[in-house]
């Protein structure tokens, strides 16, 4: 074998193994993409195959509450310490 030979070899080895792994890479890529999409416009349901999280699946739901709503008896935006740091803002 000469030297172009082996030249020639190695960057036909190469080219190849760079041709199939950007081959292999698009192909992941575009298939986590079409998954991604597929996977947001899907309804969810407690009988629906696709589940996003644990809550979807229990099918508690998320409950918002308005912003004037009590949340509770520890309501974590009126403490002393907010109210007291507020108070000498304000001043």
């Amino acid at each position: 074998m000469t030297a172009s030979e082996i030249q020639s070899l190695v960057v036909g080895v190469l080219t190849g193994l760079g041709v199939s792994t950007v081959f292999l890479i698009a192909v992941f890529v575009g298939f986590c993409v079409l998954v991604g999409f597929t996977k947001t416009h899907r309804k969810i349901s407690k009988v629906s195959h696709m589940v996003r999280s644990l809550d979807d699946r229990l099918g508690s739901g998320t409950r918002y509450l308005s912003p004037d709503v009590p949340r509770g008896p520890a309501d974590q935006l009126k403490t002393p310490e907010l109210l007291e740091q507020s108070g000498r803002q304000g001043s």
